[in-house]
């Protein structure tokens, strides 16, 4: 039994120990490089100068920057709860009784397998050519011309496609919630009389409330850290209205010489996100408990 134990230990740490190995080389050293290069004034290349909190100082009086968080905010808020009521919806649907129900579960996922800038270019294919071909041809005004083209709506655009790829996953984690759910809970809802609408409010959405928890902070976390619908669609523009802050730092950090600033930009990023999970767990866990 002890040869047994020492060799499971042995297989353990042969297993553990490379993966540690690479997560600390491809995640946590990047990001200590990046904590320690936000005190410079690196611009990606040469030699640099450390610059103390003169980063994150001037982070706060960037208009750019600032831009970038209002629509990066915009875009989550929106985005979460559109994903989130989507979801359940379909899951609520995918879960019932309904003939061809796993060929459908098939078909929606779609989506999720196919890559986000993949996704993104199709539909910006559609958004520039398609839409405003259909639009002209049975004159509908709106349809005429790109939403992308325009500065007021462009969000819109980069938004259905990321809902419509974010819908999948989220539908999944909802779906496992509602075969948790025991029957004999709807047998009981059903002898006290309770119409569909009481035992989704009283019975269902109570009792799926931790899978509710778990989707709302994945898909605020993604929607904040949209970076691929950007890159696809708009590249930020049309002047700079679509600019989350991923590309943002991708963009200047790499491209404008902005290194040293850009990796300040991704530390309070990074820091904001973790905030905001933070409080959605703790906000969601007291739900929890009351329900």
């Amino acid at each position: 039994m002890r040869k047994s134990m020492t060799n499971r230990y042995k297989t353990f740490w042969a297993v553990t120990i490379p993966v540690l190995v690479l997560f600390f080389t491809f995640n946590t050293l990047p990001m200590l490089k990046g904590i320690v290069y936000s005190f410079t004034n690196y611009r990606g290349y040469g030699s640099y100068d450390y610059v103390g909190f003169r980063n994150y100082i001037d982070l706060f009086t960037d208009a750019r920057v600032g831009k970038s968080y209002l629509f990066t905010f915009k875009y989550a808020l929106v985005g979460t709860v559109l994903v989130n009521v989507l979801s359940l919806i379909m899951a609520l649907g995918l879960n019932s009784r309904i003939r061809f129900k796993s060929a459908l579960r098939g078909i929606y996922f779609v989506p999720n397998i196919l890559g986000g800038l993949v996704i993104g270019y199709i539909f910006s294919f559609i958004f520039t050519y398609i839409l405003p071909a259909v639009g002209n041809t049975l004159h509908i005004g709106f349809l005429q011309n790109s939403v992308l083209a325009s500065e007021k709506y462009a969000w819109v655009g980069v938004l259905i496609v990321g809902v419509w790829q974010a819908v999948a996953m989220n539908t999944i984690i909802y779906i496992s919630g509602l075969q948790t759910v025991p029957s004999d809970v709807y047998e009981a809802s059903m002898l006290d009389g309770a119409g569909k609408w009481k035992e989704f409010w009283s019975v269902t959405f109570p009792l799926v409330m931790p899978f509710v928890t778990i989707n709302l902070v994945l898909s605020t976390k993604n929607f904040l850290m949209v970076f691929d619908q950007i890159m696809s669609l708009t590249k930020g523009g049309p002047a700079q209205s679509t600019e989350s802050i991923s590309y943002l730092i991708y963009r200047n950090g790499m491209d404008g010489g902005q290194f040293g600033f850009q990796s300040a930009n991704a530390v309070v990023f990074f820091v904001v996100i973790v905030a905001i999970s933070i409080f959605q767990m703790t906000v969601m866990n007291k739900k929890e408990e009351q329900l």
